[in-house]
């Protein structure tokens, strides 16, 4: 394939040839019900989410229980970022069809993306009494007991969902030939999101769970690997066994496993630190239970640790596990509600600007170059840039734009310098920086991997400042690709002569 041909092919596929011969199917048939479902799913494989949604309301209006109309329009909700829409679509879907268990893995999954984990088990485990084989449910509850710290009981339901079902090819929606991407995830988590990153109309993607590999059966064609396993501390058996997977094929790889086991956030601590200009937290790992009992500030004072600090949960993101303690007492509690055995010290740098508020900047890295994300602010220490004080304050949105225009006018050439010197030692591919700037103009680091996640924008206009700076980071993962595959192509070539 030719990295020039996949950049200039057309949008256009037999599914519009299609959806305009619907579309006079229902000038002549407005009642045809098969016509507008066929024409509904459609649209939702296009992404035309305006045009999706009125062909599903005018479905539910005329079959208001019909499960797909239900199940599929929640899919459309959910990923256009409508959870509440979700939520009360696949409700409607678990009680009209309580006996169909893609039902109830569905309100599961949203269940325990929005943190309601007793729920989520109660569909996942009603799922499995009327399928005990869902591959979907087995993986949603692994999913589910890792995060309650059963490490034992998401392993069994791990192996249930992917032993046998380690690879998956994905739909591609392209009229020329697909450049074929191997992509490389982990059956524990931690993996970089790349639905927005390979675009299905240009990449063919087959998915490999990598702990469950069996290297008897011949790795798919492809034209270059994408691993997506990104969190060294969670991923350590995934991105093993994908060093053993990307040993077995001469193609193009981004991110190689080699270079994401050296990014935990410990081992950064370590090899960040002697960085110029900028300021590593310190971090130690102990033992829940050494904690969790008496003596523990004594503990922490003995690593150098005085309170207030952080204390986090090896593995979780999002600020899950995840608090800021002030005393014994506090420490005490905190490490009792965590999952797994190990716990994690961390010195707590002060983010605060001159008005008090925290901040937290997020740069992307790509192919070792830097492009700024955004800018949170909030006045709650653990800054998310939804939870922060963005979408109600103009003002902050203005500095977000600033730094978004101009990143070396606010976090200054100093800062960026520094920055820059994290990318080199990172190597990575694909990755981010999180991190504040103090008055001195220093690098306050909070993390440096290749799990940083681009939440899709929504449509609210309040945040079309902030696509063109998406839309940047998007093309430069695009060209990125483009460059391997050329390079991957030139040196079959050679190879070849």
């Amino acid at each position: 394939m030719d990295p020039a041909t996949v950049a200039e092919q057309p949008l256009s596929s037999p599914r519009s040839t299609r959806l305009r011969q619907l579309d006079r199917v229902l000038e002549h048939d407005p009642d045809s019900i098969e016509a507008r479902c066929e024409r509904a799913g459609l649209l939702r494989e296009q992404d035309n989410f305006e045009e999706a949604k009125r062909d599903y309301l005018e479905l539910i209006r005329r079959r208001p229980t019909d499960f797909g109309a239900l199940n599929d329009f929640g899919t459309l909700v959910l990923k256009a970022g409508y959870r509440d829409a979700a939520r009360s679509l696949f409700g409607e879907t678990v009680r009209h069809h309580p006996g169909n268990p893609n039902g109830h893995v569905n309100l599961a999954n949203l269940l325990f993306l929005t943190g309601e984990e007793a729920a989520a088990r109660v569909h996942f485990e009603t799922a499995l009494r009327i399928d005990p084989d869902h591959v979907h449910a087995h993986r949603g509850m692994g999913n589910l007991l890792a995060e309650l710290g059963d490490a034992a009981g998401a392993r069994r339901h791990r192996d249930q969902g992917f032993k046998k079902h380690f690879l998956t090819t994905l739909p591609y929606r392209g009229e020329a030939a697909p450049v074929s991407v191997l992509l490389l995830v982990s059956a524990a988590g931690g993996n970089i999101p790349t639905s927005s990153l390979l675009d299905d109309r240009y990449f063919q993607t087959t998915v490999l769970v990598t702990e469950y590999d069996d290297p008897k059966v011949a790795l798919p064609p492809h034209d270059l690997v994408f691993n997506a396993i990104g969190d060294a501390d969670l991923c350590r058996e995934g991105l093993d066994a994908a060093c053993l997977v990307l040993a077995r094929t001469n193609r193009p790889v981004i991110n190689h496993s080699a270079k994401i086991l050296p990014s935990g956030r410990a081992s950064n601590v370590a090899r960040l630190r002697s960085l110029s200009n900028v300021i590593v937290p310190r971090m130690a790992k102990f033992s829940r239970a050494l904690l969790a009992g008496p003596g523990n500030d004594a503990v922490a004072a003995s690593n150098g640790f005085v309170f207030p600090f952080l204390v986090r949960a090896p593995g979780f993101h999002t600020g899950r596990h995840f608090v800021r303690v002030e005393t014994p007492q506090q420490l005490a509690a905190a490490v009792t509600e965590f999952p797994g055995d190990d716990v994690w010290l961390i010195e707590h740098l002060d983010a605060r600007d001159g008005d008090g508020m925290f901040r937290k900047f997020r740069v992307m890295t790509i192919d070792r170059q830097l492009y700024p994300l955004h800018l949170a602010i909030s006045r709650n220490w653990k800054v998310h840039y939804f939870k922060a004080d963005m979408a109600d304050s103009a003002a902050n949105r203005a500095k977000d734009a600033e730094f978004l225009d101009n990143m070396a006018s606010v976090v200054g050439s100093r800062g960026v310098a520094a920055l820059e010197r994290i990318s080199a030692v990172l190597d990575l591919d694909y990755g981010g920086i999180d991190f504040a700037v103090n008055a001195q103009g220093d690098v306050l680091l909070f993390e440096a991997n290749a799990t940083m996640v681009m939440v899709p924008l929504a449509p609210d206009e309040k945040w079309a400042y902030r696509r063109p700076a998406f839309a940047k980071v998007f093309s430069a993962v695009r060209a990125m690709l483009l460059d391997r595959l050329a390079a991957g192509i030139a040196t079959s070539q050679i190879a070849l002569d």
